[in-house]
C-alpha cells in the first residue's frame, strides 16, 4: 500500500550509495544474494532471542534489496538478476516467521505457518497477475523499474517490513500480529483474484 510513496522518498539516497557500490565492483547479483544471507542471519538471531539483533538485520537485509536494482540500473540489467530478486525476496519473507517459530514453538508454530501459508498464497495471486499482464501488455511504473508488473496491495514489501519489524520490538504479540497479517495478506490476494477477473479477459 505504502511502497511507491516511500520509493519515491528512498529513491535519491539508495541511487548515491548504489553508485558508491558500484564504483567499488559491486554487482546487483551481489547485493541481492547479501540481502538474503543477512536475511537468514536475521532469522537466526531471532530464533535465539537475539531480536534486537534480528530487527538490525533485517533492516540491513532489506537496505540491500533496495539497493540491488539501483546497482543494476547503473552496471546493467538482466533478467536472470530480475528473477534472483524475486527469488531471495520470496526466500526472505518466509524465512522471518521461522525464527519466530523456533523462538517459540509452542506459543508460536500455528500461527507461523498460517502467516507463511498467506504469504504463499498471496505471492502466487500477484506472481499470476504478473504474468497475465505482460501477456495482455500491461505495465505498472508505480513502483519503479520492475522486472515483472507489481500489483498495489492492502500487504505490500513495506508493509510486510513494518509487521517484522513489529515483531521484533514485541515478540510475545507475535502470534496475535501474525494472525491478523495473515488476514491482511489473504484479503490482498482476494483483491487481486477480483482484479483479474475484472482486468483480464
Amino acid at each position: 500500500m505504502f511502497d511507491s510513496t516511500l520509493r519515491s522518498k528512498l529513491d535519491p539516497a539508495l541511487e548515491r550509495l548504489a553508485a558508491r557500490l558500484a564504483r567499488a565492483g559491486a554487482t546487483a547479483d551481489q547485493v541481492t544474494i547479501a540481502g538474503l544471507v543477512l536475511g537468514v542471519a536475521a532469522a537466526g538471531a531471532i530464533a535465539l532471542h537475539w531480536f534486537w539483533l534480528g530487527l538490525a538485520l533485517i533492516l540491513i537485509s532489506r537496505l540491500c534489496d533496495g539497493l540491488d536494482g539501483a546497482v543494476a540500473r547503473i552496471t546493467g540489467k538482466t533478467d536472470f538478476g530480475g528473477y534472483l530478486d524475486i527469488v531471495l525476496d520470496f526466500a526472505f519473507y518466509g524465512v522471518i516467521p521461522i525464527g519466530f517459530v523456533l523462538a517459540d514453538p509452542g506459543a508460536n508454530a500455528v500461527a507461523g505457518a498460517v502467516l507463511v501459508f498467506s504469504f504463499y498464497v498471496n505471492g502466487a495471486s500477484f506472481l499470476a497477475y504478473a504474468i497475465m499482464a505482460e501477456r495482455h501488455g500491461l505495465s505498472s511504473e508505480s513502483h519503479g523499474e520492475k522486472s515483472i508488473f507489481f500489483t498495489t496491495g492492502l500487504a505490500e514489501a513495506t508493509e510486510t517490513i513494518a509487521v517484522f519489524v513489529l515483531m521484533c520490538l514485541v515478540p510475545h504479540w507475535f502470534a496475535a500480529i501474525a494472525w491478523v497479517f495473515a488476514a491482511i495478506c489473504l484479503y490482498t490476494a482476494v483483491s487481486r483474484i477480483a482484479l483479474a477477473s475484472r482486468t483480464l479477459r
